[in-house]
C-alpha cells in the first residue's frame, strides 16, 4: 500500500519557480497544499520503512523461536530418558544395594551352577538356602512398600499372601514333588520358630535394652491370636487322633476328608479374622502400633521408597527368583540329609524355617529394642497365625486340586510339640508384659524342641508319594 502511494506521487510533473510566480494567489494555496502532500508523503515513507523493519524483526524472531522450540524439545526428550535412567538406578539401589544381607545374593547363581555340575547335594542345598535368605527379606520389604499405596484392607491381604511367600513357594514345590512330610514339617517349623525363637529373641533383647522396666503390649490382640493358634491346634489334633486310635469310619478316607473339611473351615475363620482386624475392630490392632510409631519413629520411616509400579515389578522379579531357587532347595534336601548325616525332619523343622523367618527375626528384634513391642508381637505371633490358619489349610486345598493326599495329620510327635508350644506362649502373653527372663525361657524352649527333632526319626517320610 505504501509503495503504491509513493509511486503515484513520484509520477506528478514538477513545476519551475517561474511558473509558480505567474500563478495567482489561489494557485499559491494549491502549492501549500502540495507541500503538505509532500510532507505527508515523507511521513508515509517513514511509516513504510518502520513497517518493513518491524516485519524483518518479526521474521527473525519467528525463526529464533522455532530454533529455541526445537532445542527445548531435544532437552525435554533428553530429560525424559535421563530421568528414566536415574529412576531405574535409584530403584536398583534401593532394592539390591541398601541392605547388607544382599551380599548373600551371589549364592543363588552358585546353587544353579553347583547343581548343573553335579556337585554334592549338601552344597546345592546350602547355596540355595543362603541365596533365598536375602530374597525372603526383600519380599517382606516390597510387600511393605505396596501397602503404602493399597490402603489397610488390601495391605492386610498382601501381608497374608506375601508375608510368608518363601514358605509358601517352597511348600508348593515340595507338594508338587510329593514330599508331603517336608511340607508339613517345614510349615510346623515356621510356627515353632516364630513363636519361640523370634518372639523369645525380641523379648530378650528388648528386656536387656530396657532393663529398668517391664515392656508392655496390647493384651487383647495377644488373646485373640492365642485363640486362633489353639483353634489351629484343634484342627491338627483331631485327624491325628482319628488316625492313631484307628476309629475311622472309612479307613484311609475319613482322615483325608476330615482334613479337607477342617481346612475350609479354618480358611473361613482366617477370612473372618481379617475382617475383624481390618474392618470392624481396626482400633484394637492399630492404635497402639500407630501411637508407638508416631512417638518413636521418624517421618522418613512412613514414606515409601519405591513407586507403586516399581514395587509391583520388583515383587514379581523377586518371587520368580525365589521360585527358581526353591526347586533346587527342595530337590537337594534329601541328598543333603544323607551328606550331612542329619534327618530330614530336623532339616525341615529347624533349618528350612530359618530362611523364611530371617526378615521376621530381624524386624522383631529391631522393634523390641525401640520399645515397640506391639509391632514385634504382630510380626512373630501374627506370622504364626498366618501360617497355621491360612498357609496350612491352603496347602491342603492345593494338594486336593493336585490330587496329592495332603492332610492335617502331622503325626503325634509334631502335633504334641505344637500344642505344648502354643500353651507356653499363651501363658507368657497373658499378663501383657515382657522382660528378658521371659525371652530367655522361650529361647531355651526352642533349644529343647531343636534337640528333640535332632534325635527324632520320621518313619512316615518314606511313605510319601
Amino acid at each position: 500500500m505504501c509503495k503504491g502511494m509513493i509511486d503515484s506521487w513520484e509520477g506528478l510533473p514538477a513545476k519551475s519557480s517561474v511558473q509558480m510566480a505567474d500563478v495567482p494567489e489561489s494557485t499559491h494555496a494549491n502549492g501549500d497544499r502540495n507541500q503538505y502532500e509532500m510532507v505527508d508523503m515523507a511521513y508515509v515513507e517513514n511509516e513504510c520503512e518502520d513497517e518493513r523493519l518491524v516485519r524483518t524483526v518479526a521474521n527473525k524472531a519467528h525463526k529464533l523461536k522455532s530454533t529455541v522450540d526445537a532445542s527445548l524439545d531435544d532437552v525435554h526428550h533428553c530429560s525424559i530418558f535421563g530421568g528414566l535412567r536415574c529412576s531405574v538406578w535409584r530403584s536398583i539401589a534401593v532394592v539390591l544395594l541398601h541392605n547388607k544381607i544382599n551380599l548373600l545374593l551371589p549364592f543363588g547363581p552358585a546353587a544353579a551352577i553347583a547343581a548343573a555340575c553335579n556337585v554334592k547335594h549338601g552344597w546345592v542345598f546350602l547355596f540355595s538356602l543362603l541365596g533365598i535368605t536375602p530374597l525372603a527379606e526383600r519380599l517382606g520389604f516390597l510387600t511393605e512398600q505396596l501397602s503404602f499405596y493399597t490402603g489397610p484392607t488390601v495391605g492386610g491381604l498382601l501381608n497374608a499372601t506375601f508375608g510368608n511367600a518363601t514358605e509358601m513357594i517352597i511348600s508348593i514345590y515340595a507338594l508338587r514333588n510329593g514330599m508331603i512330610r517336608v511340607v508339613q514339617q517345614s510349615l510346623l517349623g515356621s510356627i515353632l520358630s516364630n513363636m519361640l525363637l523370634v518372639l523369645g529373641t525380641a523379648f530378650l533383647t528388648g528386656g536387656i535394652v530396657h532393663n529398668k522396666k517391664d515392656q508392655t503390649f496390647n493384651k487383647a490382640t495377644a488373646v485373640v491370636n492365642s485363640g486362633l493358634l489353639l483353634m489351629a491346634v484343634m484342627g491338627l489334633l483331631f485327624p491325628a487322633v482319628l488316625h492313631f486310635t484307628h476309629t475311622e469310619l472309612h479307613t484311609g478316607q475319613s482322615e483325608l476328608a476330615l482334613s479337607r473339611f477342617t481346612s475350609c473351615v479354618m480358611l473361613v475363620a482366617y477370612a473372618s479374622y481379617l475382617v475383624f482386624q481390618l474392618k470392624s475392630h481396626p482400633d484394637l490392632y492399630g492404635c497402639g502400633t500407630e501411637g508407638e510409631r508416631n512417638d518413636g519413629g521418624s517421618e522418613e520411616d512412613d514414606l515409601p521408597e519405591l513407586t507403586l509400579w516399581e514395587a509391583m515389578l520388583w515383587l514379581a522379579i523377586v518371587t520368580a527368583f525365589v521360585s527358581f531357587l526353591s526347586s533346587y532347595l527342595v530337590n537337594a534336601i534329601e541328598g543333603a540329609s544323607e551328606n550331612w548325616k542329619v534327618s530330614v525332619s530336623f532339616m525341615s523343622v529347624i533349618i528350612l524355617p530359618l530362611v523364611g523367618n530371617a526378615a521376621e527375626h530381624a524386624s522383631a528384634v529391631m522393634f523390641a529394642m525401640k520399645d515397640k513391642l506391639d509391632i514385634s508381637l504382630g510380626v512373630a505371633i501374627g506370622s504364626s497365625t498366618q501360617i497355621s490358619m491360612f498357609m496350612i489349610p491352603f496347602c491342603v486345598v492345593v494338594g486336593w486340586i493336585m490330587g496329592k493326599p495332603m492332610d492335617l495329620n502331622f503325626q503325634l510327635f509334631e502335633t504334641a510339640t505344637l500344642f505344648i508350644t502354643v500353651l507356653v506362649v499363651a501363658f507368657m502373653l497373658q499378663e501383657g508384659t515382657s522382660n528378658y527372663f521371659k525371652g530367655l525361657m522361650l529361647m531355651l524352649c526352642y533349644l529343647i524342641v531343636s534337640a528333640s527333632f535332632f534325635v527324632h526319626i520320621d518313619h512316615k517320610m518314606g511313605d510319601d508319594v
